[in-house]
């Protein structure tokens, strides 16, 4: 039994993305040896700040069997508002209103799936596809689509407070690593701990993997619905302000598209599309490998014209093998 064990656990999604991630390191580090180096680690860190929390946010949609793309659009109108009543209506030099504002407008979409989903009943993928077109087209309509580029001082400090700063000592550039990095750690730390250790968890991860049973166990399919879809959408602003502050821009496109590449990470991770199952462990080395993918193609010498095939096949290979670890549970449940 305890072979049997540990051939599961060496053998699992999350174990397979861990040799996966090293094989990768050690492909790129052998081409270029300053990959290993903390100015890397720093820069993967900075890079996949964003990438994380809109996973987090998929993620919880995802286990209670629904999908999420309109985090983008949402995004773009929390950080798009605030910086537009800032910087054209009045001046309010106060990070806290910044972040309030975006965590309200995340607030109202959220409800907004969570209604048209749970008690419409419409499908997830054409609700949150409505509310990502009522965003983005609402935002460009009544506010335009110009870029704000200045913070407020108070975001500003924001930005200028790091954890770390490194000092390369051949170039002599320096990597810093913001504060904010500890946002989508305490909030992975925090989410991961929900899924495990509460009946709010458990019952995300029930209607995920059957609604009608979960009914009968008692959950309360509509409201866990509306909690996923309200978490969504408030994590999805605050993750907005942290994009607007650590690039100094925001637009009302610029979070377009990543919904795709931020769902591939969650299946890649080992969350199933069908729902019910999924860690936060596996959507974090699933945001590793894709954010490690994307800004170490160059090292290897392939062009940037490449880049997204060779991450479109990666996340192919990720689908595929997720499918296959979820076929072998199957299988191993029914023997």
């Amino acid at each position: 039994m305890k072979e049997k064990n540990k051939y599961a656990f060496l053998t699992s999604t999350q174990m397979i993305l861990v040799y996966v991630i090293i094989a990768f390191s050690l492909v790129v580090g052998f081409r270029q040896p300053a990959f290993f180096s903390p100015a890397t680690i720093i820069t993967i860190c900075r890079t996949g700040i964003f990438t994380m929390c809109f996973a987090l946010c998929e993620m919880v949609v995802i286990l209670s069997g629904g999908i999420d793309v309109s985090f983008p659009a949402i995004g773009c109108v929390a950080m798009y508002v605030p910086m537009y009543i800032v910087n054209r209506v009045y001046k309010i030099d106060s990070a806290f209103f910044a972040f309030a504002v975006a965590i309200i407008i995340g607030l109202l979409f959220g409800l907004l799936n969570g209604f048209l989903v749970s008690v419409l009943e419409l499908p997830p993928l054409i609700a949150t596809l409505a509310t990502s077109s009522v965003a983005s087209g609402g935002v460009v309509t009544l506010l335009g689509t110009r870029e704000f580029t200045n913070l407020p001082s108070s975001l500003q400090a924001i930005y200028n407070t790091n954890l770390i700063t490194y000092t390369a000592p051949d170039s002599g550039f320096t990597y810093p690593l913001n504060v904010l990095i500890l946002v989508p750690v305490v909030a992975a730390l925090l989410v991961s701990w929900v899924l495990r250790k509460t009946m709010l968890g458990r019952g995300l991860y029930a209607i995920g993997g059957d609604k009608n049973a979960a009914r009968v166990a008692g959950f309360n399919v509509r409201k866990l619905q509306f909690i996923a879809y309200v978490f969504s959408g408030v994590f999805t602003g605050i993750a907005a302000m942290i994009y607007n502050i650590l690039m100094h821009s925001a637009t009302t496109s610029a979070l377009m598209g990543d919904e795709m590449i931020t769902i591939a990470a969650c299946v890649i991770g080992g969350v199933r599309i069908t729902g019910g199952h999924g860690t936060v462990l596996g959507t974090f080395l699933g945001v590793l490998l894709i954010t490690l993918v994307q800004n170490n193609l160059n090292m290897l010498g392939i062009p940037t014209s490449w880049q997204r095939f060779v991450v479109g096949i990666v996340i192919l290979l990720g689908t595929i093998l997720t499918s296959w670890q979820a076929k072998r549970s199957m299988n191993a449940g029914r023997a």
